[in-house]
This record gives structure tokens, C-alpha cells and sequence, in this order.
């Protein structure tokens, strides 16, 4: 087999189970379609996706990973949660990536009604905290998925076009 051929195999692999990590737990997304990315251009010795192109899909891929825990909390400050909210709303989202899908959905709410709760506000008051956690959670998501699909995008004009 042509060698330039097992790299883009190796690489359409690594950026499927990357668009598969995107939406279930315990795959990083991002990183594996970065890492797929640059298997590709590796695979053709950089002759047409290079150093400045790799160093922006990193910067695209760092920013994809950290933005279900920024949203998170985000959504969650948003609709008033506490400094206990935000930090129940963040070991949430963390407990969430262990406990499969559902964990992922509703690990950041639990957490943050949790944190809440734990600052002596009354359950209305967490129960809102909890759902601007769980809101955040789906616009991150939104989010991490633009930015993943950005990243293919910028690599296929950079090679094809």
C-alpha cells in the first residue's frame, strides 16, 4: 500500500472518531480531528497545509476542548448561580465525562444545584442555576462543534483549494 495513502487512512480515522467524540463522552473531539489533521499534512511532508496552518488548528483545537467547560459555566453565572454553583456546575461537567451521555447532560446541573443548595439558597434559586449550567452545556456543545468543523474546513482549503 502507497505509504501517502495509509496516512490519510490513519488520518480519516482519527477525524471520524474525533467527529464522534464531539457528541459522546470520553472521546476527545477536537484533538483527535487535530491529530488527524496533521497526520494528513504529515502524510505529504507539509507540501500544502504547513506550520502556520497546524498552529492555528492547535489554537482552534485548544479553544474546542476548553469551551464545554467555559459555557458551562458561563450559563450557569449567567442565571445566578453562586461561587459554589459555578464550581458544582464545573465537578459536574468533569464527573459528567465518566458517567457516559446522560452524565454529560446532567452531571453540570446536579453540580450546580449541588453547589447552590450546599451556599444555603433555596431550591427555586438552584434549580435556575442548574438549568443556566445545562444551557450553557448545549450552546458550548453548538460551539465546540463549529470549531471542530472550522478546523476541517480550513485544512481542506488549505490542501484542496
Amino acid at each position: 500500500m502507497d505509504t501517502v495513502l495509509a496516512f490519510w487512512i490513519a488520518a480519516a480515522v482519527l477525524i471520524g472518531l474525533g467527529l464522534a467524540g464531539l457528541i459522546l463522552p470520553g472521546l476527545p473531539g477536537a484533538p483527535l480531528i487535530f491529530a488527524g489533521l496533521v497526520i494528513a499534512a504529515w502524510g505529504e511532508s507539509f507540501a500544502f497545509v504547513g506550520l502556520w496552518t497546524i498552529v492555528a488548528l492547535a489554537l482552534l483545537a485548544l479553544l474546542a476542548y476548553g469551551v464545554d467547560f467555559w459555557a458551562t459555566l458561563f450559563g450557569a453565572k449567567k442565571f445566578g448561580a453562586s461561587k459554589r454553583g459555578v464550581i458544582g456546575a464545573l465537578l459536574g461537567a468533569v464527573a459528567g465525562l465518566f458517567l457516559g451521555l446522560p452524565g454529560v447532560i446532567f452531571a453540570p446541573f446536579i453540580g450546580a444545584v449541588i453547589g447552590e443548595l450546599s451556599a444555603q439558597r433555596n431550591l427555586p434559586q438552584a434549580v435556575r442555576a442548574g438549568i443556566g449550567a445545562t444551557i450553557g452545556l448545549v450552546l458550548g456543545a453548538a460551539l465546540k462543534i463549529a470549531l471542530a468543523f472550522a478546523m476541517i474546513g480550513i485544512f481542506i482549503v488549505m490542501r484542496f483549494l
